[in-house]
């Protein structure tokens, strides 16, 4: 069905879909479901509340929380009482929110799942009105602010169904960014419905159209826009329910209670999860069995219900580039990834290649409504759409830069083949001049590791170096090997990736890194994609000597 906006959808489930399931909330081995005219009640006794505070129309309201039931209500409830929703990542340090806090202009904050409270509140003023929700288990305890619980004790359900014009400002998201100041991308009600529509029209996500049976599982960040428009939008466009993870060590778990028919992982999760299948299997007695036709069938199908991904009609990938060697095993064990490309400033959505489609190396055709095209002269992707954003949140000199006569400068460089489909080259701030004067572009030669199951992830550097060094993270099945064994084998892959590149590209060393890039270390965005920047500062003491090498592994 088509509607002018998400609340216009939401108010179409609420009714039509009224005593189904629709939020999902674990505990332990217990779950905890909310229909979704119970949602609705919810929201609209928030909503009371927040309009009897009296902010302005439209004000912008803060939501900070790692993935719940609490998040989608109080989203729903900001729509409600016409006001702008502001979320932000649940791993923000306080000086971090103080800065978003203050180029977001918010004036009251929903704050709850998180585990780093204590620091966090530094940055939240003690006189910003603050709704807690209620206490998760292993998370921090927030004591400040009005109580979640007695908000919806206190307060009637608002009357009637308000609903925006496709014209007002629905939410501005903060980019995680790997430089530099957040950046607010604006995202109107009309624009999201726009991004809704395209992804409809041709169903391209193969969601039930009645709603009967979409089950969506939610753990990326849903402040994040694509597990925002994938999973929470989609979820209330198409109808369904949407379940949460407990946590990092309940992932898996609550993953196989729940069995998808959506699943929407970023690589880094892909990368594990062909870990956690190889170390159960080797690779060499996988491809065994798999050439055995009955056989074939068995194993695909146990390892897909040990992932609980055994009702999955669509696996996506997306929010950073995957390897096509990961994307190239799940399609050999009968789980094919459909890779989506986009970013916070398109709805994180241009561009999809579906299963089916072999084009390795290709994010796919642009998606219904999408325009593309390459700048000829600085290689950069550009897109026009519908979806694309309204600009930067009081940043008029940004959104000028980044939008040209309605085409979006997408940062990345790539090429259009004759067939539509777009190939990713590199990041245009992430090319760096060697000390040879020689420019060289990271992804083209990180890609040719993507082979490699003993690594996890990896980062070119050599800014302003001899040559360049690639620092990785050792995968589980990587650190499981003997050091010896596990020397040999990335030495032979680096001498043979090093004999097919130029002179000035060859890789000087590999270095495995004491620990892993994380978001807690600040080497990651909290939708792990890697901070090169970052990484470069880490290790810059050593560069100059891991420069000088001569095709050598060692270890930090």
């Amino acid at each position: 069905m088509q509607f002018p906006t998400l609340l216009h959808a939401f108010y179409h489930r609420e009714k039509a879909q009224a005593e189904r399931v629709y939020l999902r909330q674990p505990f332990g081995e217990k779950w905890e479901d909310y229909s979704w005219a119970e949602v609705g009640q919810m929201a609209r006794k928030v909503a009371t509340y927040l309009k009897a505070q009296n902010f302005p129309p439209r004000s912008n309201i803060g939501l900070v929380s790692k993935n719940c039931r609490e998040w989608v209500i109080a989203d729903l409830a900001i729509m409600m009482a016409g006001h702008v929703s502001v979320p932000f990542f649940a791993t923000l340090t306080g000086k971090q929110i103080a800065e978003v806090l203050d180029l977001g202009d918010v004036v009251c904050l929903f704050a709850g799942k998180t585990e780093v409270w204590d620091d966090m509140k530094k940055g939240v003023p003690e006189d910003m009105p603050l709704i807690r929700f209620p206490h998760y288990a292993g998370n921090s305890e927030i004591k400040r602010g009005k109580d979640w619980n007695e908000i919806l004790q206190e307060n009637a359900p608002m009357e009637g169904s308000p609903v925006p014009s496709p014209d007002d400002l629905w939410t501005i998201i903060f980019t995680s960014g790997t430089t530099g100041t957040p950046k607010g991308v604006m995202v109107k009600h009309g624009t999201m419905a726009a991004q809704a529509r395209a992804i409809h029209d041709k169903n391209v996500l193969n969601l039930d159209q009645t709603g009967a049976s979409n089950v969506f599982f939610s753990f990326l960040p849903l402040n994040h826009v694509a597990e925002r428009g994938v999973v929470e939008c989609m979820c209330i466009w198409y109808g369904g329910s949407m379940a949460f993870t407990e946590s990092i060590d309940r992932f898996a778990a609550n993953l196989q209670d729940i069995r998808p028919t959506l699943f929407f992982a970023v690589p880094r999760i892909w990368t594990k999860l062909r870990g956690g299948v190889l170390a159960k299997m080797p690779l060499e007695k996988l491809n065994k069995f798999l050439r055995i036709p009955i056989l074939s069938w068995y194993v695909k199908r146990k390892i897909a219900k040990g992932l609980g991904l055994d009702r999955t009609r669509i696996n996506i990938t997306g929010a950073a580039a995957i390897p096509q060697a990961t994307k190239s095993f799940f399609a050999k064990i009968g789980l094919p990834l459909s890779e989506a490309y986009g970013m916070t400033e398109n709805c994180a959505t241009s561009h999809m290649l579906f299963p089916g489609q072999d084009k390795p190396g290709s994010v796919g055709q642009a998606q219904p409504g999408t325009e593309c095209r390459i700048d000829p002269e600085s290689g950069e992707v550009l897109t026009k759409a519908l979806y694309t954003m309204d600009g930067y949140y009081k940043d008029e000199e940004k959104t000028a830069e980044t939008i040209t006569d309605g085409w979006l400068h997408t940062g990345d460089q790539g090429k259009i083949d004759e067939d539509g489909f777009l190939f990713l080259t590199g990041r245009v701030k992430d090319t760096f001049k060697t000390a040879k004067a020689k420019f060289i572009v990271p992804n083209e030669i990180e890609k040719k590791f993507d082979s490699l199951t003993d690594l996890e992830q990896m980062c070119l550097l050599g800014l302003g170096m001899p040559q360049p060094v690639l620092v990785v993270s050792l995968s589980e099945l990587g650190a499981a090997l003997p050091q010896d064994a596990l020397q040999r084998s990335l030495k032979a892959k680096l001498d043979s990736v090093n004999a097919t590149l130029a002179s000035y590209k060859k890789v000087a060393a590999i270095i495995i890194a004491k620990e892993d890039f994380t978001v807690e270390n600040g080497l990651l965005t909290p939708t792990l994609k890697v901070k090169r920047p970052q990484v470069h500062t880490r290790f810059s003491k050593h560069l100059p000597e891991w420069c000088s090498l001569d095709g050598e592994v060692i270890w930090e």
